[in-house]
């Protein structure tokens, strides 16, 4: 191949929903619309709690009847339990599955790779798969900065379960929730904060002078407007207050600015 970078995605895991009801049972719960699966081969979605906060986010990947759930690695164990509260008398097989995960960008995608559906810039997801022939190794800076040029957050970083609402992190621009499916976990919070409210905080691009760790809080003229999480390049992703993110502000030593 010659071209491209290929990464083991060692922060990543998978977890199997199979079993007859599996599509009607997830259709019920996460925030996307699943038959959009016949049109793309993956899909982003999150979990929220009832209260319209973040929990979980996942790529899916139909498998047959049923579905391959692409998540935190530190979050996998948490999915299956919380997925588990919810399945009942449902015909529903919820397990690890053990399916490692890979990431390739920058070039030519090898036979099997899937894209990305929150953006084109993050390249393809491997699935099962060995290392393709001739791709550069990558890393994970390497793949910060491609998230942050982008304006991607990731579980653990940008999204933080029992604290992020989905709006605020971008979800509606990554396509990671649908307004004109049926109900799901945390709907109602979701339309209402799309349909009769102006966010006025949320995930933004900033330029970072200077050293300063993720979540260090930032502020603008003394007065708290959020907190930076990751820095890559001399770039960095923070959740900000709007209305105090138009001048400098400061994360401990460093200067930020909006970009």
């Amino acid at each position: 191949m010659g071209e491209g970078c290929w990464m083991q995605a060692e922060s990543r895991a998978t977890v199997r929903v199979a079993g007859p009801e599996a599509e009607s049972f997830l259709q019920d719960l996460v925030t996307n619309d699943l038959s959009k699966l016949g049109e793309a081969a993956l899909l982003y979605a999150a979990l929220l709690t009832p209260q319209g906060k973040y929990l979980f986010d996942f790529l899916i990947r139909r498998e047959g009847e049923g579905f391959l759930l692409d998540v935190a690695a530190d979050r996998a164990a948490a999915l299956v339990q919380r997925l588990s509260m919810y399945r009942l008398r449902r015909k529903v097989e919820i397990a690890p599955a053990g399916v490692t995960v890979a990431l390739f960008w920058g070039g030519e995608p090898p036979a099997g790779a899937l894209a990305d559906p929150r953006d084109p810039a993050l390249g393809f997801r491997l699935y099962g798969l060995a290392r393709p022939e001739g791709a550069a190794e990558g890393s994970q800076a390497d793949y910060d900065a491609l998230r942050v040029a982008r304006l991607v957050p990731e579980s653990g970083a940008e999204l933080v379960p029992d604290e992020t609402y989905i709006l605020e992190a971008g979800f509606e621009r990554l396509r990671g929730v649908d307004f004109r499916k049926g109900c799901y976990v945390g709907q109602e919070v979701t339309a209402r904060m799309k349909h009769k409210t102006e966010l006025k905080k949320g995930l933004v691009r900033v330029a970072v002078e200077g050293e300063a760790a993720p979540g260090t809080p930032v502020e603008a003229e003394g007065k708290p407007a959020g907190t930076l999480h990751t820095v890559a390049g001399g770039e960095g992703l923070a959740h900000l207050r709007f209305d105090r993110a138009e001048g400098e502000m400061q994360a401990g030593s460093a200067r930020l600015r909006r970009l």
